[in-house]
């Protein structure tokens, strides 16, 4: 139901999608939904970094060669940058906290958790190319760490790009049903059409 009458802010923030939700109920289910986005991630990266900094203090640390210490500074500073990244949502949090800014704040840590999973699977693909380097070679090393990267792009990009384009094909193609059923005078109501 579109209800048009009333205060902007008691309407929906979007008729056509089923939920039957105001904007500020949209922006908190939103933040709701980063935030347990942000405490898989965050985790994640602290683990990466804990196990990249403990590294440099094993025994066969000094077995590493020039290139393979070049690598391992250069994931040390990723996975830090990294975890800096996912932990900036909070600050921004804090400073924007009662200001009425969920807007603004929902849609900035939207982008910084899209850095971060960037710098994840830069992190990972070059751990995974760092140990492979050292127990196979350099060959063995940079095949692990495209592999792992082909294999990141595929889950986290190509994935859901295409699971997006069909859900928006399935919708425009049930509204279209929708539409022809009401204009031929049937009862399909704004729930039928919906997913």
């Amino acid at each position: 139901m579109n209800d048009t009458t009333g205060n902007a802010a008691d309407q929906d923030a979007d008729p056509d999608d089923g939920r039957h939700e105001t904007l500020t109920e949209r922006l908190d289910r939103n933040w709701d939904e980063i935030l347990q986005e942000l405490r898989v991630i965050q985790t994640g990266t602290q683990i990466l970094t804990g196990f990249l900094l403990a590294a440099v203090f094993q025994s066969r640390f000094s077995d590493l060669d020039d290139y393979q210490r070049t690598v391992y500074a250069c994931l040390v500073v990723a996975t830090i940058l990294t975890t800096v990244m996912g932990l900036a949502p909070v600050s921004l949090h804090r400073v924007l906290f009662r200001q009425r800014a969920k807007a603004t704040i929902v849609a900035s840590t939207d982008r910084l958790l899209q850095v971060t999973m960037g710098g994840v699977a830069i992190t990972l693909a070059g751990t995974a190319m760092l140990i492979f380097d050292f127990v196979f070679g350099r060959v063995g090393g940079v095949l692990a760490g495209v592999g792992v990267l082909a294999v990141v792009c595929m889950l986290w990009v190509v994935l859901p790009r295409l699971l997006r384009r069909r859900a928006a094909a399935e919708a425009a193609a049930s509204h279209r049903i929708g539409r022809s059923v009401d204009q031929r005078g049937g009862s399909a109501t704004s729930n039928d059409r919906r997913e």
